[in-house]
């Protein structure tokens, strides 16, 4: 028992001291606010034990010195006059009232037997100021993003406006200029199929394609518009070029085979050479198993089609006229049907034969129904290209 006490006082000891040289190392390479985290968890049980005194004595090095630190970038941004600084400075008191809200919850701690004292400021009245700095200042920046025709521009001017929502929601008109971003920045795609086979393709089967309700595409920034907006100047167009559609004929092949086996039908009287019945010791006539040969005449049967579309899924950026990217697309569907029949004894039958003998001879599906078939592994291929590719500007 002492042993195991032993035990457990040097594991202590070893995790306490491998705990203040990993604050230690924070402390000493300047990550203050991983000091504090650190020395906090340490304090979270027992923090008035006298083992615990290092750790707030760490906790309150790695605090001062990253106040100081803190405000001193503040004074430094404010000297220099840059207003591109407001959102620096903003985020830095942020973080200063944090990091005092984060230590509240384990005070009182003590230290050397005495109040711990942390020099702790209100921070309501320059996080308010900065922010309506920072608000003012991003607000006119996103307006001046607002009148390039560039997207990329458009889209900073949607995040500069998201930023300023985010701190100071209900700034001004912010929202509706994010609304109006986002429409200027997207991407909008026109989508086409055009069917370059020599065969009719079923009119399910486009507007399958291109109900793109149902791809469960989330693409922020980038619209695909199966018809056409008279309102809208689109940037790319999207074609699902059908080059060829290859139809097998119905295949249907039989094949037959024999099954045989012996099998226990009942009992008999067993006899000897001369016809009589053979008796046990005690006199009682012997039965044995009745055995008979059966046998039956098993068909299988196989019944096949498919269908292969080859397509080309073609992007073009529009107000260049120039091809971006071309995919290929190999969508196949395959009819395929296992049935079989019997002429004789079933009982001769395996169990997998049994199993075929429960199928049925089906219809051959139409041409028409084997191309739409094939359109659902198409539209697949056709929602992952549509999802991964990312348009290059």
């Amino acid at each position: 028992m002492i042993a195991k006490l032993r035990f457990s006082v040097i594991i202590l000891l070893l995790v306490s001291c491998s705990g203040k040289k990993q604050i230690e190392k924070a402390l000493h390479s300047g990550n203050y606010d991983l000091a504090i985290e650190d020395a906090l968890r340490k304090l979270e049980n027992n923090k008035n034990k006298e083992r615990k005194q290092d750790f707030v004595v760490m906790l309150k090095n790695a605090f001062e010195k990253a106040v100081e630190r803190d405000l001193n970038t503040i004074k430094h941004l404010r000297k220099d006059g840059n207003p591109e600084h407001y959102k620096a400075i903003y985020e830095t008191y942020l973080k200063l009232n944090s990091r005092q809200e984060k230590i509240k919850p384990i005070l009182p701690l003590q230290i050397h037997n005495k109040p711990l004292r942390l020099d702790f400021k209100d921070y309501s009245h320059v996080i308010a100021q900065s922010r309506n700095e920072v608000s003012a200042y991003l607000y006119d920046t996103g307006l001046a993003l607002m009148d390039s025709n560039n997207k990329q521009d458009l889209k900073e001017a949607y995040h500069t406006f998201q930023y300023i929502d985010r701190i100071n929601p209900k700034y001004k008109d912010v929202r509706h200029l994010m609304e109006e971003a986002h429409n200027l920045g997207s991407d909008y795609v026109i989508v086409t199929i055009e069917n370059q086979t020599d065969q009719i393709i079923p009119k399910r089967l486009e507007d399958d394609l291109l109900n793109f309700d149902t791809y469960g595409l989330n693409q922020f920034w980038t619209v695909y518009h199966a018809l056409p907006d008279n309102r809208i100047d689109y940037d790319y167009a999207m074609a699902l070029q059908l080059k060829r559609i290859n139809i097998s004929p119905e295949k249907f092949n039989e094949k037959q085979s024999l099954r045989e086996r012996q099998i226990v039908d009942g009992w008999k009287y067993q006899k000897d050479r001369k016809g009589n019945v053979v008796k046990d010791s005690l006199g009682n006539d012997i039965k044995i198993d009745n055995i008979i040969n059966i046998r039956a005449q098993f068909n299988e049967y196989h019944q096949f089609k498919s269908t292969q579309i080859l397509a080309d899924v073609v992007y073009m950026d529009l107000k260049n006229n120039q091809t971006l990217d071309v995919f290929p697309i190999d969508s196949e569907f395959v009819f395929e049907n296992f049935f079989a029949t019997i002429k004789g004894d079933e009982r001769a039958l395996n169990a997998q034969d049994r199993e075929l003998l429960r199928n049925r001879r089906l219809r051959f599906p139409s041409n028409a129904d084997m191309v739409y078939d094939t359109g659902e592994d198409l539209k697949l291929q056709l929602k992952q290209i549509i999802s991964s590719y990312k348009i290059r500007h």
